[in-house]
């Protein structure tokens, strides 16, 4: 029985525990290599390494609201499991979960941890900048963009069937 249960959970882990491992691990070495809030130019006016605290969400809004932003995770997590259990069959579904999965770890650990996450990662244009980001949120992207690319070609199929 745990081995059928393994069986059926492991796309997602193994998307999941990379990334949450990747993530961890990222963000103590720019803690340890940058000072707060200062940058290391990788490609000039392009691509930055920072280090700034973020204790809101997106774009600095809903700024110290931590404990919220704790438990949107949890329940974001907890549909994000339910969900996972419904699809048996389609692997692409499973990875896309599991890339949701792994990204909101990462920023539910840092939330629990030091009470905010780490964003280092800011990529722009001379000087227009978009928000610092980390690796945890880019998975999150990746997965919702897996998962709206499904969602999306299943609808299609499912019209292009309708129409037979």
């Amino acid at each position: 029985m745990l081995k059928d249960e393994l069986k059926k959970i492991s796309p997602l882990l193994l998307t999941a525990f990379p990334v949450v491992v990747i993530d961890q691990v990222s963000k103590l070495i720019i803690q340890s290599s940058i000072q707060l809030n200062h940058s290391k130019p990788i490609l000039k006016g392009i691509f930055d390494i920072v280090y700034y605290k973020n204790d809101g969400a997106a774009f600095g809004i809903l700024k110290g609201m931590n404990s919220i932003f704790i438990v949107i995770i949890i329940i974001a997590i907890g549909f994000i499991l339910m969900y996972y259990r419904s699809f048996r069959y389609n692997s692409w579904m499973k990875i896309s979960l599991g890339f949701l999965l792994g990204g909101a770890l990462g920023n539910l650990i840092d939330r629990i941890r030091i009470g905010h996450v780490i964003d280092f990662i800011r990529l722009g244009v001379n000087s227009y900048w978009w928000p610092a980001f980390n690796l945890a949120d880019a998975s999150v992207c990746v997965g919702a963009v897996m998962l709206l690319a499904h969602m999306f070609s299943r609808k299609r199929e499912h019209e292009n069937l309708k129409n037979t």
